[in-house]
């Protein structure tokens, strides 16, 4: 297997002496568009992160996975068996944080 078989080949050529990409006429809008990016960054304080609604609901959760669930547990104990008081019970407000967790975090 050569370099050449995974489809990432390094051509020392496409660089000048100060470590620069030389630009190629045959490199196409792609590569300036997607290399954009590197040349004038998004400052972390200009980009669109605001707590909004997704953050409170997280922050919701969290109480209830962290607080309100095992309070109730402890508090008022299911007469049922120790597998399902101790591990079951307590894994729904865990499942229920973590599915939040990655909704509030993606963006639309």
């Amino acid at each position: 297997m050569t370099s050449s078989d995974d489809g990432y080949v390094h051509d020392p050529n496409a660089f000048d002496e100060d470590g620069s990409r030389v630009e190629d006429a045959d490199a196409g809008d792609e590569t300036e568009s997607d290399d954009a990016w590197l040349e004038q960054p998004v400052h972390p304080e200009n980009a669109d992160r605001e707590f909004g609604r997704r953050g409170w609901i997280l922050v919701g959760v969290i109480v209830m996975a962290f607080i309100v669930a095992p309070g109730l547990i402890l508090l008022t104990p299911p007469d049922t068996s120790y597998l399902f008081a101790l591990l079951i019970l307590p894994l729904v407000p865990a499942l229920l944080l973590a599915a939040t967790a990655v909704w509030a975090t993606t963006r639309p």
